[in-house]
């Protein structure tokens, strides 16, 4: 066999495996992409049953303060109406913003309360609920920080060459994924439930 021949297996055996290994690595990428996505989607669960939570507990707080603050009825309404539209979210991106919206109508419920009925932290049931949301919202939080370190994660290997190549072809849901950020500023306070 003549030196061009050997030439040519040589050329055809790193070509194959070049092509392999390009192979392997979109198989690699790919996979990447989809255990980061499902951590995202995960974290997401977490904060979900959190926001779960607290919904199921707005009502069971209302009830308790409707008793002591008969005159309250309009920042009442208010809570409920926001619980009602934040438990009926469907999407991730809606849910955050109903959380945002409910999470500000709980601290006006809870200032209007706090300067209005003084005596209300003389009740156990009350203490006991607002020691729950406090609990929730420390649980709300962490969850919180959770999902956006995957979100980081996840959108920083998207954007980053060459698995930006990969994630074009995989469709809608590995789109760039969205924090879970309070907008306004008032909002980035814990929401104060003491008395």
């Amino acid at each position: 066999m003549e030196w061009w021949g050997i030439l040519l297996i040589v050329l055809g055996a790193l070509i194959v495996v070049a092509i392999i290994s390009i192979i392997a690595w979109w198989i690699s990428t790919r996979n990447a992409f989809v255990r980061l996505k499902h951590k995202v989607e995960e974290a997401w669960a977490t904060i979900d049953v959190y926001l779960k939570k607290r919904f199921d507990l707005i009502p069971n707080l209302v009830e308790t303060v409707k008793g002591f603050a008969k005159h309250e009825s309009e920042t009442l309404k208010e809570v409920v109406a926001a619980r009602n539209i934040a438990a009926g979210a469907k999407t991730p991106e809606e849910k955050m913003q109903a959380a945002g919206a409910l999470t500000s109508s709980l601290k006006t419920f809870f200032n209007v309360v706090q300067e209005s009925y003084p005596q209300l932290q003389a009740n156990s049931n009350f203490l006991d609920l607002q020691n729950q949301l406090k609990n929730l919202e420390g649980q709300l939080e962490s969850a919180r920080r959770y999902y956006n370190g995957q979100v980081k994660a996840f959108n920083t290997k998207r954007e980053l060459f060459p698995a930006c190549l990969v994630v074009k072809g995989l469709g809608e849901e590995y789109l760039k994924k969205p924090y879970f950020e309070i907008e306004d500023a008032e909002e980035r306070q814990n929401v104060k439930v003491s008395f």
